[in-house]
């Protein structure tokens, strides 16, 4: 899922230059002479491999232009732009893990449940109660303590999910997902959600209804929110979360952030926070170098 991310990541930078170029260059347009090589005609451990690397001219073979096209490619995203011939330049992204991707959030539109009724996740606020699971898994209303991440201008890549009774989830592909199990949920990061597993959706009364995952796709959307409960969970378009991101385990997640729970609980303010909590951003720094490869969202 990740490399399907890069590739779409490569393929919005490149029609972005498009527009770019276009607009630079009346009636010029933007030429790809090497995007994604699937015949091994690269070196050892080429971009070009992952779909995160392309070869651009302009459609009037100008090398004149070459200069320009660089810096324009460097204004529509891409993470590496150079000369790699006088008569082209290659671009290239990172991964989606690499250039980060938040704390893990649901994007403006996403519906969640008060205790007055369905709310746009936009329009949360710190004290508001929203449906969310206890730790047997039963539906409670829990507090809104602050927002581990919020923006509201930003726009990102999305992974939505959908389970076979209509139930979609949309979410960033870092964000821990509770999925039904045996034992009653377990997590998965977003990205490795795979057909057959089991979201746990909004039932009756206080009990979950499983339902099984039939597709997910990536989606783009703008805004991105992260609210924290005092429980760690929400329910969001009608299926369970955990609060939590980057991190595998939710168990850890939620003891990690204890801490912050006891400080929101006993702050009065009631400001709308934008970007990655502060003690969040610093947790996550902690845990890349304390925790083992296999807890990270990677």
């Amino acid at each position: 899922m990740n490399k399907i991310l890069a590739v779409e990541r490569c393929k919005e930078k490149l029609n972005t230059l498009a527009i770019s170029v276009m607009n630079q260059w009346p009636g010029v347009r933007l030429r790809v002479i090497e995007g994604w090589d699937e015949e091994r005609s690269h070196l050892d451990n080429s971009l070009h491999y992952e779909g995160r690397a392309v070869d651009l001219t302009t459609s009037d073979r100008d090398h004149s232009k070459n200069g320009m096209l660089a810096r324009l490619a460097v204004e529509a995203g891409f993470d590496w732009v150079f000369y790699e011939s006088r008569s082209y330049i290659h671009c290239s992204v990172k991964t989606e893990s690499s250039v980060g991707t938040g704390a893990g959030c649901f994007p403006s539109g996403s519906v969640v449940y008060t205790q007055n009724g369905p709310r746009d996740i936009a329009s949360l606020r710190k004290g508001d109660k929203v449906l969310a699971a206890d730790d047997d898994g039963k539906m409670v209303y829990s507090e809104v303590l602050t927002f581990i991440d919020r923006d509201p201008n930003t726009t990102r890549h999305f992974i939505e999910v959908t389970a076979e009774n209509g139930v979609a989830i949309t979410t960033t592909p870092s964000h821990l997902l509770l999925l039904a199990s045996a034992d009653g949920w377990r997590e998965s990061f977003a990205a490795n959600v795979q057909e057959g597993d089991v979201l746990l959706t909004r039932g009756y009364g206080s009990v979950m209804r499983p339902s099984k995952v039939v597709k997910s796709r990536i989606v783009s959307k703008r805004g991105v929110y992260a609210p924290l409960t005092r429980t760690g969970t929400i329910i969001v378009d009608d299926a369970l979360a955990s609060c939590y991101a980057l991190v595998s385990s939710h168990s850890l997640a939620h003891a990690a952030m204890a801490p912050l729970r006891w400080l929101s609980s006993w702050s009065s303010s009631n400001e709308k926070p934008r970007g990655v909590h502060w003690y969040a951003n610093a947790l996550y720094n902690f845990g890349e170098y304390v925790l083992p490869s296999s807890y990270k969202y990677r």
